[in-house]
């Protein structure tokens, strides 16, 4: 098992000034009151506590939620790289995106500077060989991480899932982005929904730390200089990192806490939503408690399995006042939340175990009024393309627009501007209508697989069939098990024997070692106590 190694040392604030010099000291503790008064009392120490992150404040924070913008920005800032740049992303893929990703950072390490790239085995493992020889040719270095190992044969459940880019200690961007096609759109299909930030300030320096962390986890060390950079305060967004490590529960424990903390509000977008118990009771503790707790999940998963067994949990917080809506655009990749249009996570940890307790994950907790009121006006967005589930026998107060889209009602939402300039407006608006043009045919937006047609032409869908449709999904994929054995048994025999036999050496082998390494530690000790008796 790989145990990467936390040297994150004391959660302490760290925070420079214009000058460069540490403020850490010189907070304005009654703003951050008045902050927590806001969110239900929530704390500094509670949300370190939780995220298991120091906060670092003077930082500015900008949103991304538009593939083609975002790789745009990315590509711009990767350009005008002049010491490093770090890229670790789930899925790099060799088509058009991920080729142009490849030639901008490559010309970058030709002309000096020290590219990095760290991508997950798993996640690109239809990624041809031949896409990462110009990486190589031109000195950048690329680590593959995790890859299947007979010495740790169940680490291939533990991902790195993670998507961050570092630019010269200057800037980071982190969020859901994955490098491919889906995220840009083609011709005839919208890019893939999905919400990211760029952060500037004294975080990027503890964003490269954290990437240092799992690039250690597969090679060498990351060298001292790339490692200490101290940027200066650019903003006063207070940010608390959360890295989500296999065993530990950062982000679950912060998920709850803002549950049990949020007074008004709780909207949640999440794409493969299996969440944990936990995470359920503490958002229907709060819808039970008078909070206004929403979550968008899609309604044409990329993963239709995940999506079925989302849909098999949606009973139980819809009983307990949890607002449920799909989004039937292509695909919500998005993993974000906002808390009274204060508190904000965005990053790449989806809700569901194995993403909470199982990968390496990158999320990004932002105490930030302004950027709160973009997310939720992003959400509200989301919302004028969605249906919302409902029980059998409820409905929900609901408006229909000119745009052929139903907007659910938004009765505790105050109607901000989303930016002064309405910059972000224009965005929302440019990138529904492209979502609209791209599938003229429609009756309406909400007609999409696995939505009831009579439903979503009425604004919503009601629950009953999802609790059948995961027995039967597991049902068809017995049966289709069952006639693979049938048809071809002697075949299918000899992969099951393989299979156990090399799980039977693998973990008979690692239980030599550790009776060996447990013998190795008794001795030692043995020689400790009797030294100590000379001692005396």
């Amino acid at each position: 098992m790989i145990h990467p190694k936390d040297d994150r040392g004391p959660l302490r604030p760290e925070v420079l000034g214009p000058s460069g010099s540490d403020d850490s000291g010189r907070r304005d503790d009654d703003v951050w009151s008045s902050k927590g008064r806001r969110l239900g009392g929530l704390t500094r120490d509670a949300l370190e506590r939780a995220t298991g992150s120091r906060e670092i404040t003077g930082n500015a924070i900008s949103l991304q939620f538009d593939g083609p913008s975002t790789f745009d920005t990315w590509l711009e800032a990767i350009s005008k790289a002049q010491h490093y740049i770090h890229f670790e992303n789930y899925i790099l893929r060799d088509d058009p995106v991920g080729r142009a990703f490849r030639d901008a950072l490559t010309e970058r390490a030709r002309n000096g500077v020290e590219v990095r790239v760290l991508y997950d085995w798993v996640g690109c493992w239809a990624t041809r060989r031949r896409y990462w020889k110009p990486f190589h040719r031109a000195g950048v270095e690329v680590r593959g991480f995790n890859r299947p190992s007979l010495r740790d044969p169940y680490g291939l459940f533990q991902r790195d899932h993670r998507k961050l880019v570092v630019v010269d200690g200057e800037v980071a961007f982190a969020g859901g982005f994955c490098i491919g096609q889906e995220w840009a759109g083609t011709g005839s299909e919208p890019p893939w929904r999905d919400t990211g930030v760029e952060v500037r300030g004294p975080a990027v320096t503890a964003a490269n730390r954290a990437f240092g962390r799992t690039w250690e986890v597969v090679g060498d060390a990351l060298p001292q200089h790339v490692v200490e950079g101290r940027s200066v305060a650019a903003g006063d967004s207070s940010v608390w990192l959360i890295e989500g490590e296999p065993r530990r529960s950062r982000v679950l424990r912060t998920v709850s806490l803002v549950a049990a903390m949020a007074q008004e509000r709780l909207w949640i977008t999440d794409p493969y939503f299996v969440a944990p118990r936990a995470v359920v009771e503490a958002m229907a503790e709060a819808a039970r408690a008078g909070v206004d707790v929403r979550v968008l999940v899609p309604g044409n998963n990329n993963w239709p399995l995940v999506g079925t067994l989302a849909r098999a949990g949606y009973r139980y917080l819809l009983e307990h006042g949890v607002r449920l809506f799909e989004w039937q655009g292509v695909m919500i990749h998005a993993k974000s939340a906002v808390a009274d249009g204060l508190w904000c996570r965005v990053g790449s940890t989806n809700l569901n175990a194995w993403s909470l307790l199982g990968n390496w994950e990158f999320d990004i907790g932002i105490m930030d009024a302004s950027l709160g009121r973009q997310l939720e006006g992003l959400f509200l967005a989301d919302l004028a393309s969605s249906s919302e589930v409902v029980l059998p026998g409820r409905s929900r107060g609901q408006v229909v627009v000119p745009t052929h889209r139903v907007v659910p009602v938004a009765d505790s939402m105050p109607q901000t501007p989303l930016e002064p300039e309405g910059r972000l407006t224009a965005r929302f608006e440019a990138l529904i209508d492209r979502e609209a043009a791209s599938r003229p045919w429609r009756v309406a937006p909400l007609v999409r697989a696995g939505v009831s047609i009579g439903g979503a032409l009425a604004g919503h869908r009601t629950l009953g069939r999802e609790d059948r449709a995961i027995l039967g999904t597991l049902s068809i994929i017995a049966i289709a098990a069952a006639a693979v054995v049938g048809l071809f048994p002697r075949v299918t025999g000899w992969i099951v024997a393989f299979v156990l036999a090399w799980l039977g050496v693998v973990t008979g082998a690692r239980a030599l070692w550790h009776r060996f390494r447990a013998r190795e530690d008794e001795q030692y000790i043995g020689s400790r106590e009797l030294n100590s008796q000379d001692i005396e």
